[in-house]
């Protein structure tokens, strides 16, 4: 396929999510052509999981996958896109995501089977017994407290090893799951011959080779320090011995990582000269499905709301997450997750606006900006910044008050709330808002616009929405171009054809004189309720 006949050129992304692995197929300017996908529960019964994972009571807070479950989920994909009417024969470039922090083990003799794949056999048929831990651990297991309590002493504390690797150790994270095999299962890791995370796991089947774990979802870790962008040894060494040689030296998240396997052009019709990009996590990904630049944050409100931050340069802290960026190997970008999202707005929606929209949006309308010195924060659940629960509600004075004398106040100061403590979260993370910043809100309450303009007041930045919903799987799209031309053209170059975002809300001017404030106050606070928590505690 010669690259100067870019027209008819197509472009294959995966998504290997917790529930479902889902594939698009894009053109040349990036518009949808084909789209479909894999269910685990309903099409893969076989294999008995429920929400993607299997979970036994007998065995707290371990939730594993079958690893083979997975490879049948990619025999069924193509074969669903090969009935759709795909032509392989026209895709260029092959990339994907997956969720992070899940690991695959490769009993001894794997690279030979994946190097001499039988294209008239499935896949799944293969790789029956090729896997030395059949049950892959995945991030919603939480089983390796110990492990974690080890990583961080060897360093130093939670801090310096969020400075070394961007985060400070996780129960969810592939370094501690790995040091837990290798303790429980010692002869298991001693036959593994690779380990691999679910990203380079399915980049691998596509390659016919082990395929290189990428910078960005090696960040996902506790393993890769992320400004040397190379396994950092005495972590390698506390979690297990010869752990190098099984994970393999770490690339760029742009990476052509070598042409397709034989057994796909066979098996296909997959053209020869058909490239593998460096697959990554479905987080990454995501950045790049809302075409985030430097500069920009974006904001998903969801029954969680995350916050996605593109740094050029990061700072450590214990709470949320750095990774190196997948589409500019010198910048990086952060994660900040809030567990108090959709379902606190709703709350407060029921208690103060009779459970409408409507009714709410006109009560925040109708209270100004700062809303006369009232500043309150709702935690309905535990919070992970800052880790707090309860209804915290401050007057003009700064006294705490059980409730407000007006609907209007209480839904501002909710909303007030919820976005002063993002942006305070994200400059905390090294995150200036500049004069070009773009916040891009996506998930449920980006249809709201009264919100949005609250968001756009705080930031004191314009608001764009994105629409596609699967931003992770649309970025793995955008990616496989971006690899397969990144030599010759920059990543702005290859979306520029996609359609711009659509711009909601402008701050008004005196937006910032307004919430810069109410930062320097919201930080007090916090440290307030934490001050008065641990004092309780040792009461």
């Amino acid at each position: 396929m010669d690259a100067a006949e870019p027209s008819t050129a197509t472009y294959l992304g995966l998504d290997l999510s917790t529930q479902q692995l889902k594939a698009v197929v894009v053109d040349d300017d990036l518009a949808v052509l084909h789209e479909t996908s894999v269910q685990f529960d309903n099409d893969l019964p076989e294999f008995r999981s429920y929400g993607g994972v299997i979970q036994s009571k007998e065995v707290p807070h371990v939730a594993v996958v079958p690893s083979l479950m997975w490879v049948k989920a990619l025999d069924m994909i193509l074969d669903k896109l090969r009935v759709c009417g795909v032509d392989f024969s026209k895709v260029a470039a092959i990339s994907g995501c997956a969720q992070q922090h899940g690991t695959v083990y490769w009993g001894k003799g794997s690279r030979d089977r994946l190097q001499r794949l039988d294209p008239i056999k499935f896949l799944h048929e293969q790789f029956a017994t090729s896997f030395s831990v059949t049950h892959s651990p995945v991030w919603m297991d939480s089983s390796t407290s110990k492990e974690c309590s080890v990583l961080e002493e060897i360093v130093g504390g939670p801090h310096r090893l969020a400075e070394i690797t961007g985060s400070r150790a996780y129960e969810r994270f592939s370094g501690p799951q790995i040091a837990k095999i290798a303790r429980t299962k010692p002869e298991a890791y001693c036959n593994t011959e690779r380990i691999s995370l679910v990203s380079s796991f399915l980049a691998s089947l596509f390659l016919g080779d082990y395929a290189p774990i990428d910078w960005a979802d090696g960040s996902g870790m506790n393993l890769l320090n992320i400004r040397t962008k190379d396994w950092d040894d005495m972590l390698l060494e506390t979690c297990a011995s010869g752990l190098r040689e099984k994970l393999g030296e770490p690339v760029s998240s742009c990476s052509d990582i070598g042409p397709i396997s034989p057994y796909f052009v066979e098996r296909f019709g997959f053209n020869e000269k058909c490239r593998i990009i460096a697959l990554t996590g479905d987080n990454p990904s995501s950045l790049v499905g809302m075409k985030l630049k430097q500069g920009d944050i974006a904001c998903s409100l969801g029954t969680s709301d995350t916050l996605f931050l593109w740094l050029n340069e990061p700072k450590a802290t214990t709470d949320g997450h750095v990774l190196c960026n997948p589409v500019d190997d010198q910048a990086y970008m952060a994660l900040l997750c809030f567990k108090n999202g959709s379902l606190t707005r709703e709350r407060i929606r029921n208690e103060a606006a009779q459970g409408c929209w409507r009714i709410f949006n006109e009560l925040l309308d109708n209270t100004p900006r700062g809303n006369f010195g009232n500043f309150a924060l709702y935690f309905d659940m535990q919070e992970i910044l800052p880790f707090v629960i309860g209804d915290y509600r401050y007057n003009k004075a700064n006294d705490e008050v059980w409730r407000y004398s007006s609907k209007e106040v209480e839904v501002r100061a909710l909303i007030e709330g919820q976005f002063v403590a993002k942006r305070a979260h994200a400059e905390d993370f090294g995150f200036v808002v500049g004069p070009n910043t773009r916040v891009i809100a996506t998930g449920g309450a980006s249809t709201n616009k009264a919100m949005l303009q609250v968001l756009a007041d705080v930031f004191n930045s314009p608001v764009y929405v994105l629409e596609a919903a699967n931003s992770a799987m649309m970025g793995a799209a955008y990616r496989a171009k971006h690899g397969l031309f990144r030599e010759s053209c920059s990543f702005d170059e290859i979306i520029r054809c996609l359609p711009e975002l659509t711009l909601v809300c402008q701050p008004y001017d005196d937006a910032e004189s307004i919430y810069k404030p109410m930062m320097i106050r919201y930080r007090k606070i916090v440290d307030q309720i934490l001050k008065k928590k641990s004092e309780q505690k040792h009461m």
